[in-house]
């Protein structure tokens, strides 16, 4: 699929253009300047074209925080791009920074630039003069504004046309065509590095100050011949501690890259007393009610003798019990030890979420247990199963039908679980079993059901 970047001095409105194409808020937008620093990716459909965009981190000629950083980021970008788009901003006069990211582009000398004037709602207003637009030497300028949506469609139909020599691509969702698992956990935990690590490459940042990672960092990529998408997130503080609105877009980002994942990562630093807020994070794992593996990174910093293994998964258990399906995995994201056991786990993770149970079997297991272990009295009465089914749901779910749902206490509702998983094999995801009146008229399970 080809690839388009978004270049361009910080706070010209890279972002928004991005969210404007893809028609989806991916990356962070706010007034101050330099909040994108990895590279964010999109897909962007025009006219029954498709193309994969590119947002960048603001460049500029001065000393900056992360400045070698972005620019070699910038660098990847610019080198699978097949099309640049340099944004420069109506508002602001074309400066050194501009000239900068000129030069800088002229080096690319086999790819075409197009120059996007952005906020031009009013550009008679404007501090530049056209010679000032076409002094960076890169022909007529496209003037848009991404916040109004003024010039878009010009905007899509220019890039599509500067691509019409190489093959455009049918739309292909990667998140749907792959495996797709998100990197969750506190600040300088080890995500960013533990991502590079397995692609082999810095694609995203590594500082050791937190928070360096803002925006959620969406990476296809292949390993053994299978496809994954991994999400990198920003570094989940607690709520007292989200100190300015980027980080709390940041959290939403990294809620938004819960829900469209099909595994979740759950990283802890193993060099460091888990904590409550590991707890919290951990949670809202359990809430997604996602297939997660806990992950115990910086592994090499722990000094171990024979029992240190089990001592982990001791403390694991005891802090995160309601995640007690959960694998745990021990790993070293700097010196790439292990990383290969989180893909092995995935993929048993992923054979277990395709289980489908046969129905009979089902029956034959279910009224068994219930007939050797049968369910104490319970507000006023007592349950009976009558038979259960498999049914569809992105992880194992099942519906037993009883006489009743109210008379089913939690300790009896465990113990159903327990005898589904060791029967079936289901013991490294969670799966969601509901109670149903079987008398009630069969609507499906969205109905008000025990869970």
């Amino acid at each position: 699929m080809n690839k388009v970047v978004i270049v361009g001095k910080p706070n010209v409105g890279k972002s928004t253009i991005f969210n404007r194409l893809i028609r989806e808020k991916r990356s962070i937008v706010y007034s101050e300047a330099g909040v994108t620093r990895d590279r964010i990716y999109g897909e962007v459909s025009w006219l029954n074209n498709t193309f994969t965009l590119i947002d960048t981190g603001g460049l500029t000629s001065k000393d900056q925080p992360f400045k070698k950083q972005i620019n070699i980021q910038v660098n990847y970008a610019l080198e699978e791009a097949n099309l640049i788009l340099f944004i420069v901003s109506s508002k602001e006069v074309i400066d050194a920074n501009d000239y900068y990211i000129s030069k800088m582009l002229k080096k690319y000398k086999d790819k075409k630039v197009l120059l996007v004037v952005n906020k031009a709602e009013n550009k008679e207003k404007s501090p530049n003069t056209e010679n000032a637009y076409y002094s960076l030497n890169f022909g007529a300028p496209q003037y848009i504004s991404a916040e109004h949506s003024i010039g878009i469609g010009d905007l899509l139909d220019k890039v599509i046309s500067e691509l019409k020599n190489t093959k455009l691509t049918n739309k292909n969702n990667d998140l749907n065509d792959s495996l797709c698992f998100c990197i969750i956990g506190r600040p300088n935990v080890g995500k960013s590095t533990l991502t590079n690590a397995i692609l082999n490459y810095e694609r995203v940042l590594v500082s050791p100050i937190p928070n360096t990672t803002r925006d959620s960092i969406y990476v296809s990529f292949k390993y053994h011949n299978k496809k994954y998408t991994i999400v990198d997130t920003a570094g989940i503080r607690r709520k007292g501690k989200i100190i300015d609105a980027i980080e709390k877009y940041a959290l939403i980002r990294t809620n938004e890259a819960i829900n469209k994942s099909k595994f979740i990562i759950l990283l802890l630093d193993g060099n460091e007393e888990f904590n409550e807020q590991d707890e919290i994070i951990g949670g809202l794992a359990f809430k997604a009610n996602i297939p997660t593996i806990i992950v115990v990174n910086k592994w090499e910093l722990v000094e171990k003798d024979s029992l240190t293994n089990n001592k982990f998964i001791k403390n694991i258990r005891a802090r995160f019990k309601y995640l007690s399906w959960a694998p745990i995995v021990f790993i070293s994201a700097k010196e790439n030890k292990n990383i290969h056991n989180i893909f092995e786990t995935i993929n048993k993770m992923n054979e277990q979420l395709n289980i489908r149970v046969n129905n009979s079997l089902l029956n034959e297991v279910i009224l068994k247990a219930s007939s050797n272990v049968p369910p104490t009295l319970h507000k006023g009465g007592r349950l009976n199963i009558s038979y259960a089914t498999q049914v569809n749901g992105q992880i194992p779910t099942f519906v037993i039908f009883t006489n009743n749902p109210k008379y089913l206490h939690f300790s009896y509702a465990r113990y159903i679980e327990n005898v589904i998983r060791s029967s079936f094999g289901i013991n490294l995801v969670p799966i969601t079993i509901y109670y149903k009146d079987k008398n009630s008229r069969i609507r499906g399970i969205k109905e008000k059901i025990n869970e």
